[in-house]
């Protein structure tokens, strides 16, 4: 039997090593510090990339191609710092754990639950039907719902680190407000009507038991690595859209004439905040992607909350997302849907107008 354990013994795998917590940590915190190295030298390394090519130091294409050899490393080193920073922040806020906390929450206190979630919870549009099944299942009333259905992907933590970085922090406080009320308000609209019978029969009749969450401890090492993997993922699949942006934007502040922009988009033109909402629905990109545009519109002169409309529609009233809710919701659940949304994103318009000079 001894020289049995002794073979079995001898046989078996040596125990994995783990790196040390400390190191994860430090390294992480050399990382961000040289992120803020690099990030401020941005200014004399675009200007340095410019005086290379051969073209004129002065007209509309040296004014596209500064915009966009400064903005490009710019965006995409603060979306890169925002990700890590909230895939960190994510950790705490599993599937799981949000239908838990909004399971059973009355509506007004569950609205503003709702939406201060969509914040920080990793969803997008893209993954409206799981979490429309798994909310509904859930006993999360209907507006509820909807109030973070709309704030995930419209009011994102990535927005908010992007309008900061970019365009100040009023600015990013503001639409934090408005967007959170937009979603408040809105999804308690929904609620009053009481339209669970518009929701298609198979969602309507689905019912979850309870819910378990995970018991396992979560180390500070997996929160930074859950940091990693966001950055990967996310940054990894949207940068693609990122430069399509900040193209466009270039070509927006290099060419477009500053006087046609702003008789377009700004004050004076009252109908600018319901066109700029209809030409944004059919568009389909993340908060992430339509910034750069964003910021080229509003250098050029364009109202702000005309600009803002926008890109609440963009994000909140896209098309490809109401095919994909159509799955779940009848015709007549996403009108009034979009119906709603869409008075609450012209009203957020007009206000932003109206206060930000």
């Amino acid at each position: 039997m001894k020289c049995k354990c002794q073979a079995e013994a001898a046989g078996a795998e040596p125990p994995v090593k783990k790196r040390s917590p400390t190191l994860w940590v430090f390294g992480t915190l050399v990382g961000i510090a040289l992120w803020f190295v690099f990030y401020s030298q941005l200014v004399p390394f675009s200007d340095w990339i410019v005086s290379l090519l051969p073209i004129a130091q002065e007209g509309h294409m040296h004014e596209a191609v500064t915009f966009f050899f400064y903005d490009t490393p710019k965006v995409l080193m603060l979306l890169t710092l925002v990700v890590f920073l909230m895939g960190v922040v994510r950790s705490f806020f599993s599937p799981e754990r949000t239908r838990a906390l909004l399971a059973g929450k009355n509506e007004g206190l569950g609205n503003i639950a709702a939406a201060c979630l969509g914040i920080v919870t990793p969803f997008c549009s893209c993954s409206a039907v799981p979490l429309f099944i798994g909310f509904v299942s859930a006993g999360v009333p209907l507006g509820v719902t909807f109030s973070f259905l709309i704030s995930a992907p419209m009011v994102n933590e990535v927005a908010l680190g992007l309008l900061f970085g970019l365009v100040g922090w009023k600015v990013a406080v503001a639409y934090l407000a408005f967007g959170l009320g937009v979603a408040i308000v809105a999804g308690w609209i929904i609620g009053r009507f009481h339209l669970e019978g518009w929701l298609e029969d198979w969602v309507r009749n689905a019912r979850a038991g309870a819910i378990e969450l995970p018991s396992e401890k979560i180390t500070a090492v997996d929160r930074i690595k859950e940091g990693l993997t966001a950055v990967r993922e996310i940054v990894g699949k949207v940068w693609p859209w990122m430069i399509a942006g900040i193209a466009a934007g270039a070509f927006i502040h290099g060419y477009a004439p500053a006087e046609l922009l702003a008789s377009i988009m700004g004050k004076d033109a009252w109908w600018s905040v319901p066109a700029s909402v209809l030409v944004g629905i059919p568009m389909y990109s993340n908060a992430a992607g339509i910034i750069p545009v964003v910021e080229a519109l509003l250098g050029k002169g364009a109202a702000l909350g005309t600009v803002l409309a926008f890109m609440m529609s963009v994000t909140a009233l896209s098309l490809p997302e109401a095919i994909i809710l159509r799955k779940v919701l009848t015709a007549r659940l996403i009108a009034v849907y979009f119906g709603v949304v869409g008075l609450g994103i012209l009203a957020v318009g007009y206000l932003f107008n109206a206060f930000f000079v």
